[in-house]
């Protein structure tokens, strides 16, 4: 008789778990095995962190990118001037270590 009853009182359980999943929209797992779902249910952010950054107007602008090329190389050129710009390929402080 106690099987009986259990039995029927899993089934009923099962049907309601059942039931609640395909209301909510749940997806059911009654083995209780990892799946990703949690992870696909998540809305996507990428839109969301673009749209918070304002535009970058140095990537479309030339003139821009051109202004930035220009000083940096006048400082390169006062940085050689001055004896204090950077060393020839394989002239460096890396090299004169192994050289001597």
């Amino acid at each position: 008789m106690s099987s009986l009853r259990s039995m029927l009182i899993s089934a009923a359980t099962k049907g309601v778990t059942e039931a609640r999943a395909r209301i909510f929209g749940h997806v059911l797992n009654p083995t209780g095995q990892r799946s990703p779902h949690k992870i696909l249910r998540k809305k996507l952010i990428g839109e969301k962190v673009s749209q918070w950054y304002p535009h970058d107007i140095k990537r479309d602008d030339p003139l821009v990118m051109a202004r930035q090329e220009q000083v940096r190389l006048s400082k390169l050129e006062m940085l050689k001037r001055r004896g204090k710009g950077p060393p020839k390929k394989g002239q460096g402080r890396r090299a004169v270590k192994r050289n001597k």
